[in-house]
């Protein structure tokens, strides 16, 4: 197919803040795990689709399923939605308190 780019999972774009690899980063609408270190300017991978353990509100409790968000504010995914971002669902539970939880990015963008 002649309008056929890539598949969009893993989207290399230019860091608009420093990242380091494993971290959740927004880019724009675009959500993913950054494959890479990068800093302001540079290239950057996101993975956008796939299972990740993520930094989590600690004073949260997460349930199989649960939508949760990022909080850009606290640096944290959140089940809280009030301007935050969907990102995609908890995996697993997680405990309150606990400092990680499992997502599932599902590459939407919402």
């Amino acid at each position: 197919m002649k309008t056929y780019v890539q598949p969009g999972e893993h989207l290399t774009l230019t860091a608009t803040a420093a990242a380091t690899a494993g971290q959740l980063v927004k880019v724009g609408a675009i959500v993913g795990v950054a494959q890479n270190d990068a800093a302001i300017g540079d290239s950057l991978t996101l993975v956008r689709r796939g299972v990740f353990e993520v930094t989590k509100t600690s004073a949260e409790a997460w349930t199989v399923g649960a939508k949760v968000f990022l909080d850009e504010t606290a640096g944290s995914v959140t089940v809280v939605d009030t301007d935050n971002t969907l990102i995609g669902v908890a995996t697993a539970a997680a405990a309150n308190p606990s400092s990680s939880g499992e997502v599932l990015l599902d590459g939407v963008i919402r």
